[in-house]
């Protein structure tokens, strides 16, 4: 497999793992007042590292201290992460939040890029970013604002933690450590936010659902992505997350866009392909020396 058809399956990875999880994320919002968005957070997180654990099956021998310590840095990203965003969903439109929470890997590309041209497309990206924010700030709250910026810094960690992970442990054997880390520091604060309702098996199932669309498979995926991309154009790519949450809320969840935001929308996917095309170019620079 050539460097270019590498990052290209890749990036393939990375779009489908956005579509799952902002999917997910919709059912999500149709399952808070039955379960509240910490209850949420749980089923994700416990299902998730279920299924990961039969999946993967992974080895407990043959890893050192350091890479342990990735692991619980990694479970606890995803504890944070998710109960920032869930927080901040209650509160904002999809859109919105995702928009707001999107910064965090932005930044991450910035201080990570080593070309000019990254620069560019995430700057790029940002202006689509506000703007896209800007057409939903009649309806933005304080307080899901500050929610959403604090899943913005632990999505940086995210991709940090998890790139070291993925290094450490073969295939999905580090994740799957990672998400029952995650899993057991989100169970009492999802037990008391959920209450009775987890006794309910049709609820119980659907959680199952958004663990399946929101977090198993896009992390996984991810995962792999980041073996095979560097940490400055993943973050970047991750820029279409808030093109695919406003259409996941506008098609699931009936949160209509403003012309503002699909000009924020159009910026964000513009500064996402001119990332991909960056990253082919250096890819085909690596692969193929000059004389």
């Amino acid at each position: 497999m050539t460097a270019r058809s590498t990052s290209t399956t890749a990036t393939g990875l990375v779009v489908v793992g956005l579509c799952c999880q902002e999917v997910g994320a919709s059912l999500a919002v149709i399952l808070f007042p039955e379960v509240g968005p910490l209850g949420m957070v749980m089923l994700r997180l416990v299902f998730s590292a279920i299924v990961l654990g039969l999946i993967a099956r992974p080895s407990w021998r043959g890893h050192r201290r350091a890479s342990w310590v990735g692991v619980v840095q990694l479970g606890v990203a995803l504890a944070v992460m998710n109960g920032f965003f869930y927080l901040a969903l209650e509160r904002l439109p999809l859109g919105v939040t995702v928009t707001i929470e999107v910064l965090g890997p932005l930044t991450l590309s910035i201080i990570a890029s080593k070309r000019a041209s990254a620069w560019l497309w995430a700057g790029l990206a940002l202006v689509g970013v506000v703007a896209l924010g800007g057409g939903g700030l009649d309806r933005l709250d304080l307080l899901g604002v500050l929610f959403a910026l604090g899943a913005a810094v632990s999505w940086a960690f995210y991709i940090l933690a998890s790139a070291k992970v993925g290094a450490a442990f073969p295939k999905l054997d580090g994740l799957a450590f990672a998400m029952a880390v995650g899993a057991v520091i989100a169970l009492p604060f999802g037990i008391a936010n959920a209450g009775a309702a987890l006794l309910r098996i049709d609820l119980v199932a659907l959680g199952a659902a958004v663990a399946l669309l929101s977090s198993t498979i896009p992390y996984a995926l991810e995962l792999i992505a980041l073996r095979r991309l560097p940490a400055a154009v993943f973050g970047i790519l991750m820029a279409l997350a808030p093109a695919t949450a406003a259409l996941a809320g506008f098609l699931l969840l009936g949160q209509h866009l403003t012309v503002v935001e699909l000009f924020g929308i159009a910026l964000v996917i513009v500064a996402s392909i001119g990332a991909v095309r960056t990253a082919g170019r250096r890819a085909d620079e690596v692969a193929e020396p000059v004389g």
